[in-house]
């Protein structure tokens, strides 16, 4: 059986969000604490994540409150290391598929949100890059995805880890806001060509993982514009 779980998170981190998601898919019993990114507190520094970041996860040992993370628990960081953490922890879940073929595209598809989508989308939202990577990462992801379903077929981590960023990109393109250095209407530009014939694909993809019970319960689009 697992042992005590306990997830440092905040509400407006899409990667802790992830893990909240693969963590209620899996029926998982688990503590969950909000850490606020303005005033972390020092013990949750010194003795549970030394980056800073969350989200992060104390795995093991006895059973303590949050505040006082047990020197005997496995501490875990980073959102994507930890949504395969939880899919083997819990393989009843079926969060990664048993066929190695199947297990070496969930990854796959995981480490091209991470190293190509990722950096792309805060380029341009953030940074006020070109969109054109951002729209390149994308087609990428796209050109990955079976005729129907999800990633593999089946939900998977690799859908996890997509759709908590996918769904805030797509918030943030509709206010439309000028930050950053974006021209009037560029956010309703990049909706515009999301939801049409070029990425046809892609759209009902994001209907289908918005549509998904874990997400809908754990997601606020007020709360996370």
């Amino acid at each position: 059986m697992p042992q005590q779980i306990t997830l440092y998170a905040t509400d407006f981190s899409p990667y802790s969000h992830s893990v909240d998601i693969a963590l209620l898919e899996a029926g998982a019993k688990y503590t969950r604490y909000e850490i606020d990114l303005m005033n972390k507190p020092s013990w949750f520094v010194a003795q549970v994540n030394p980056i800073a970041q969350v989200p992060a996860m104390t795995y093991g040992g006895p059973d303590v409150p949050p505040e006082q993370p047990s020197p005997d628990s496995i501490k875990l960081r980073e959102s994507q290391l930890l949504l395969q953490f939880v899919a083997d922890l819990f393989p009843e879940a079926r969060l990664i598929p048993e066929d190695p073929v199947l297990r070496a595209k969930v990854r796959f598809f995981m480490d091209i949100v991470r190293t190509k989508f990722v950096p792309a989308w805060y380029g341009h939202f953030r940074g006020g890059k070109p969109a054109e990577p951002f729209i390149g990462a994308l087609e990428e992801l796209q050109a990955l995805l079976p005729p129907s379903g999800f990633v593999v077929g089946e939900w998977s981590i690799a859908d996890i880890a997509f759709v908590t960023i996918l769904a805030r990109a797509e918030i943030i393109l509709e206010l439309d806001h000028p930050l950053s250095g974006w021209s009037d209407g560029e956010g309703e530009m990049i909706i515009d060509m999301l939801h049409g014939h070029r990425f046809a694909r892609l759209a009902q993809y994001h209907r289908d993982l918005v549509e998904r019970p874990s997400f809908k319960s754990t997601f606020d689009n007020v709360n996370h514009r």
